[in-house]
C-alpha cells in the first residue's frame, strides 16, 4: 500500500514491458507497449487500510469478474465497471509488495497477471492464482508513478495551508 500512498495517478507496467491500459470499447483491459498514451494511465483510490481501486481515463473501474476468460482456461476476465452499490469487493485490490515491485491480489486470492504468447492469449490480462515459480514472477507489477498527491502543511508564519508537490 506505501508504494500507493503519494500516487494520485500511475502507470502499471508487466515484466514484460507491457502497459496496461483501458481499451476504447470501455469494457475490457489489455496491455501495450506505448506506455505513454492517456490510456496507460490508471487514477487510484484507496478504500481503508489495504485496498485500492484503479478509475481508468473513461471513469471506470478495474473490476476481478467472474467471467473465464476462454472455455477451459484457468483465468478470468478483468474488465472496466461502472461502480455500483451492489459490488461486492470485486473492483478492490490488495497491493502486496516485493521488492520496488508489486503483486496486485483480489478479495477472492486471485491475482492481476498479463498474458503474452499467441493469440488469442496475447496482451490480454486475467485474474487466477499462479502454480509455478515462472507463472509468479508474471504477476508482478512495476508502479510508474505519473501525477503525485499534493501533501500539505502549516506554517508559523500564517494559518493558510499551502500545497506542495513531494518531488520522491
Amino acid at each position: 500500500m506505501e508504494l500507493f500512498k503519494k500516487a494520485k495517478t500511475i502507470r502499471l507496467r508487466s515484466i514484460k514491458d507491457k502497459y496496461m491500459i483501458a481499451d476504447d470499447d470501455e469494457q475490457t483491459v489489455s496491455q501495450d507497449r506505448d506506455g505513454s498514451i492517456e490510456k496507460a494511465e490508471w487514477e487510484v483510490f484507496p478504500t481503508g487500510e489495504k485496498y485500492i481501486r484503479f478509475k481508468s481515463c473513461y471513469g471506470k473501474y478495474l473490476m476481478a469478474s467472474n467471467t473465464p476468460f476462454l472455455q477451459g482456461v484457468k483465468g478470468k476476465r478483468v474488465i472496466q465497471t461502472e461502480l455500483k452499490p451492489d459490488l461486492d469487493g470485486s473492483v478492490n485490490w490488495e497491493p502486496l509488495r516485493d521488492g520496488f515491485q508489486v503483486r496486485l491480489k483480489t478479495h477472492t486470492g486471485t491475482f492481476l497477471r498479463p498474458i503474452g504468447g499467441l493469440p488469442p492469449w496475447r496482451n490480454n490480462i486475467t485474474h487466477d492464482n499462479p502454480h509455478r515459480p515462472k507463472t509468479k514472477e508474471k504477476i508482478l507489477w512495476d508502479i510508474e508513478i505519473v501525477e503525485h498527491l499534493p501533501s500539505y502543511r502549516k506554517t508559523n508564519s500564517d494559518s493558510q495551508l499551502y500545497s506542495m508537490l513531494d518531488p520522491k
